[in-house]
């Protein structure tokens, strides 16, 4: 475990940033590492061609498929991709005809997806949140109706941590005749995906895996029209050549997942409290009670954040999603869920897990505490 030295400073050398922004992506597991090794060093048979070496990588990507599998719901396929992106986006425009439903926190490979079809004529509605973060069931109610083809949501947030009500929002789906897609990418390992999804999108690099590979299961008897035109290698009609060493490496990092979902989360817990202790001084954004509490989002009124993420280079943590970071607009997430702009850029997110130090959350308290404190704003 991290708090006994596994992935520390020490090991690192003491000068090295402390890591907290495992939302963007997470260290790449020793063990995935070494699965992907011999698949880039001398490997290198396509896991499509029916030779010997080709029926060899093709084994290790059905044993990396059967690792990644087994987090997820029983009775469906999983389709290597090559990432959450591609699989949200082959998800969404794969469907059938109808209404898309989603929520307005959603990552933006959902939102601008959806915002593009509507754009080409497909009728979508956006769900409202409350101040926790958490969708507005009679709103979802009121929307999931006869016509509805699909439901959109993440299990946990990526910006705030909360854990979404997809068991409801499927049950709902069902109901009016709909498929449920659950974007799982941040609670894949951590929590149970519920049962009741159809199409689920996960990816590789959030769980101590490589960049570069995600996957989508589809539930049996769910068809989607092909993203990609090609070969149709994979399962569902996927088309393209798959790498057997980001295969192997998403499997052997599922693998320790599952392995270490209990030792990971207790220690997810004691960061997660040292953490509240370390930042006292700031508000938390998003419920406190359903989410995950490996993602830590908060605020401190009058915080400059860029010049604050300027000064404490000894800390690499995020003022908010990686993937709209730089665009000068304040999270649309923060926004949804009623906070003004002023609140929103003064806001940070700080994420932690299975290679993250006690040591390393109060370093990283302090130089956040100490750099707030130089800009003379007040505590939250």
């Amino acid at each position: 475990m991290a708090a006994d030295g596994e992935g520390s400073a020490g090991a690192r050398g003491m000068t090295a940033p402390v890591y907290l922004d495992y939302q963007a992506t997470t260290p790449l597991a020793p063990e995935a590492l070494a699965a992907m090794l011999p698949w880039l060093e001398s490997q290198h048979a396509n896991p499509h061609s029916a030779h010997p070496p080709g029926r060899a990588a093709r084994a290790a990507v059905e044993v990396a498929r059967d690792a990644v599998t087994a987090l997820l719901p029983a009775g469906g396929t999983l389709s290597f991709t090559g990432g959450a992106t591609e699989s949200l986006n082959w998800a969404l425009k794969g469907v059938g005809p109808g209404t898309i439903v989603t929520i307005a926190t959603e990552h933006a490979a959902v939102l601008d997806t959806v915002a593009a079809l509507a754009a080409a004529g497909r009728p979508v509605t956006v769900l409202p949140v409350a101040a926790d973060g958490l969708v507005d069931l009679d709103a979802a109610r009121a929307a999931i109706v006869p016509g509805v083809a699909l439901v959109a949501a993440m299990l946990v947030n990526n910006e705030i941590g909360v854990i979404q009500p997809i068991a409801e929002l499927a049950a709902l789906a069902h109901a009016a005749g709909a498929l449920m897609l659950c974007d799982a990418v941040q609670g894949y390992g951590r929590l149970a995906v519920p049962e009741a999804c159809d199409l689920v999108a996960i990816s590789a690099h959030k769980v101590h895996g490589p960049k570069g590979i995600g996957a989508l299961w589809i539930r049996d008897g769910v068809a989607l029209a092909p993203l990609l035109h090609g070969g149709g290698q994979e399962a569902g009609g996927r088309s393209g050549t798959l790498s057997p060493a980001l295969c192997a490496g998403f499997g052997a990092a599922a693998r320790l997942m599952a392995e270490r979902r209990d030792k990971d989360a207790a220690h997810v817990a004691a960061l997660w409290g040292r953490a509240r202790e370390g930042f006292a001084d700031w508000a938390l954004n998003g419920s406190a009670g359903a989410r995950y509490h490996g993602n830590l989002n908060m605020r401190r009124a009058g915080v400059d954040v860029a010049r604050l993420m300027s000064e404490v280079r000894g800390v690499a943590f995020s003022a908010g999603s990686a993937c709209a970071s730089g665009s000068g607009r304040p999270s649309h997430v923060l926004k949804a869920i009623g906070l003004a702009d002023a609140a929103a850029r003064s806001s940070i997110r700080i994420g932690f897990g299975r290679y993250t130090t006690i040591d390393e959350i109060d370093r990283a308290a302090a130089l956040i505490g100490a750099a707030a404190e130089r800009q003379g704003v007040q505590a939250a």
